[in-house]
């Protein structure tokens, strides 16, 4: 059945009234008291009911409505499934927003709220939380801007699996398996693993239980045999089980085994296994989490897991969008999912301020007129020599002049070469290269952008909005700060939606600190 419209009270009762003059501090709580009737209201709850099938007979389901308050506090205080059921019944302050006071069972089960997720990110829901945020700003706050100006930033989400080396990747992947097999007779690990003839997989640590002397060069070649014989055991053992759950978890725990196979191991000349030198490029690091990868934020920060991505309005404070990619992902990858989440909202994108990891993005090349890019231009350098910005660029005529007044056609994405006759003749030759083949300049495919970027700042209002851009990263430190470094759940999907209910919160945040429309006017 479809859940039925929730219509908690409005005003305050004398004893809700009493708890809100004791909250001194996670003032959310009393900002969601007073406006859960204006956020939820009976057209968004009409939208969260739709991931309910219509049948005629059943238990009408808990309220979508108070299941997403219920979601939006728990982002709040990052706290599991099961506190949150705790949480309804021994804190006054969930109950005040949950309409439950005073009340001896809590009005959910932890299997409801984890259904509830599962079909919120089903059904794509919960970019709609964010959207109803914003959507709220405007009614009250007299946001209609219908010109968007939004920075974009990132910061690393370290991921919930555990990173492992190859060896311990492969045991891993081969206990899990055997541990599938294992509880499927009801035996433990360790008996299974001896039945099957790979001991070493049954005892809690590989490494130990091969008992080498890892200091000896000749070590490491053998430990990897052994376990690429215990591999081919579990997988014949595995192949030969009738199908169940069981059996295809197994199967799908030594598929991870034989990926790190392929992205780790080579033979050496004589044929014999070896680790592979170099890194793959989409290399699993974590048997439990297979979407996380090595990456950088910087040149000396490495991540183990994911990049978060926020696109906060300018005008507003508030957060539009918000992506999540694995750490190896460039930046600039995340733009397409930014900009169809963007979509969906009313207004058009006018000014966009980044830094320079997303002036790959299609939302850069792909920007029409009407798009301004707010960014630092990547620095000009030449040594002792003239820079390329010596060099004049009439785009009209597509003539590049050097500082001797020589010019030559070009076009974007070229290198231009000067004759080695000219450069030879020119007084200003030693100021402009040591080449005896004469100068060359490359020209950017989006070369009049990056001009653009740098006359910009040069001068003291462009550096002015180049500085808008902080914003952002304040976004970013406070979305960090109630997610944590480390993301909550495993796998991309499920990360992305703790990562949009911490927009939430922070758009519910700001909320609370703007003034209403009539008092701001």
């Amino acid at each position: 059945m479809r859940p039925a419209i929730w219509q908690p009270p409005v005003p305050l009762s004398v004893s809700e009234a009493t708890i809100v003059r004791r909250v001194r501090r996670a003032k959310l709580f009393v900002f969601l008291r007073q406006e859960r009737h204006l956020i939820l209201d009976a057209a968004f709850q009409e939208e969260l009911a739709t991931m309910y099938a219509d049948a005629p007979q059943g238990q009408p389901p808990v309220s979508p409505a108070l299941l997403a308050l219920a979601t939006i506090v728990q982002a709040y205080f990052g706290v599991s499934d099961d506190e949150v059921v705790e949480a309804c019944v021994m804190d006054r302050r969930w109950q005040l927003v949950l309409a439950c006071l005073d009340c001896a069972d809590a009005p959910f089960s932890k299997g409801t709220l984890v259904a509830f997720r599962e079909r919120l990110i089903a059904a794509d829901l919960d970019r709609r939380l964010i959207e109803r945020t914003v959507e709220r700003a405007k009614e009250s706050k007299g946001f209609g801007h219908s010109q968007l100006r939004v920075a974009l930033d990132s910061s690393a989400l370290w991921g919930a699996g555990q990173v492992e080396d190859t060896l311990n990747l492969l045991g891993h992947a081969l206990r899990k398996a055997v541990g599938m097999l294992a509880r499927q007779q009801g035996w433990e690990v360790a008996q299974m693993a001896g039945t099957l003839g790979v001991p070493l997989l049954g005892a809690p640590s590989l490494k130990a239980a091969l008992d080498a002397d890892w200091d000896d060069p000749t070590t490491l070649p053998w430990a990897l045999s052994q376990v690429l014989a215990a591999l081919g055991t579990v997988e014949a053992a595995v192949a030969q089980q009738p199908a169940s759950p069981a059996q295809q978890a197994a199967q799908a725990a030594v598929t991870v085994a034989r990926q790190v196979v392929a992205q780790d191991v080579e033979a050496d000349p004589a044929g014999a296994p070896r680790l592979r030198r170099g890194v793959a490029r989409e290399r699993r690091i974590s048997v439990e989490d297979g979407e996380m990868r090595h990456g950088r934020k910087a040149a000396s920060r490495l991540i183990d897991g994911y990049k978060r991505h926020v696109a906060r309005d300018l005008d507003s404070g508030l957060v539009r969008a918000v992506g999540l990619t694995a750490a190896n992902a460039p930046e600039a990858s995340v733009t397409p999912a930014i900009a169809a989440d963007l979509a969906c909202q009313e207004g058009t994108l006018r000014e966009l301020h980044i830094d320079r990891a997303y002036l790959a993005s299609h939302l850069v090349a792909e920007r029409t007129e009407e798009l301004t890019i707010f960014c630092k231009a990547w620095p000009v350098r030449n040594g002792d020599h003239f820079p390329k910005t010596a060099f004049s660029l009439d785009w009209e005529a597509g003539q590049l002049t050097c500082p001797a007044g020589a010019t030559l056609p070009f076009r974007p994405g070229s290198i231009v070469h000067f004759p080695t006759a000219t450069c030879a003749a020119c007084p200003l030759r030693v100021q402009c290269t040591s080449s005896s083949r004469g100068r060359t300049v490359s020209i950017h495919p989006d070369e009049a952008l990056l001009a653009e970027l740098r006359a910009r700042q040069h001068t003291p209002a462009g550096r002015a909005a180049l500085r808008e851009r902080v914003g952002v990263e304040h976004t970013l430190a406070h979305i960090g700060h109630w997610q944590g470094p480390r993301a909550r759940y495993i796998g991309l999907r499920k990360n992305l939606f703790d990562l949009r209910r911490m927009a939430v919160v922070s758009n519910l945040h700001d909320l609370m600190r703007l003034p209403d429309a009539e008092h701001a006017a």
